[in-house]
């Protein structure tokens, strides 16, 4: 069951980072980001919520190891800190953070929680 699950996640974390590796301008849309005088931004897009989410989900399905499944719920932990930290600093849009922040933690805690104890 815990491995059906890491699969699923995993599989779904490949196709998040699709998106941003694919098409950084809906990304840039749906996130509120605008293109300035260069297309850094959108460089930056492919390689954060793209490249990062494709490898690693990628990398744990190919591993199929707890310790693989468990880095990617630090990941996942890591972009929802994020999320909260900027909530303190920044005055983000609320329901977007609680939307985003509230997915990137509930796979952070199934990835961490289902797969710690068996490293």
């Amino acid at each position: 069951m815990i491995e059906t699950f890491n699969v699923i996640a995993a599989v779904l974390t490949i196709g998040i980072g699709l998106f941003g590796l694919i098409s950084p301008n809906y990304i840039a849309s749906v996130l509120d980001l605008a293109p300035t005088s260069s297309t850094m931004g959108y460089s930056e897009l492919r390689a954060s919520t793209g490249g990062l989410y494709v490898l690693t989900g990628a990398a744990a399905l190919w591993y199929e190891e707890p310790l693989a499944f468990a880095m990617l719920g630090f990941v996942y932990a890591g972009a929802a800190m994020g999320r909260f930290i900027s909530l303190a600093f920044d005055n983000p849009p609320l329901r977007k953070v609680l939307a985003f922040g509230g997915i990137e933690t509930v796979l952070a805690l199934w990835f961490l929680c289902a797969n710690l104890p068996y490293i």
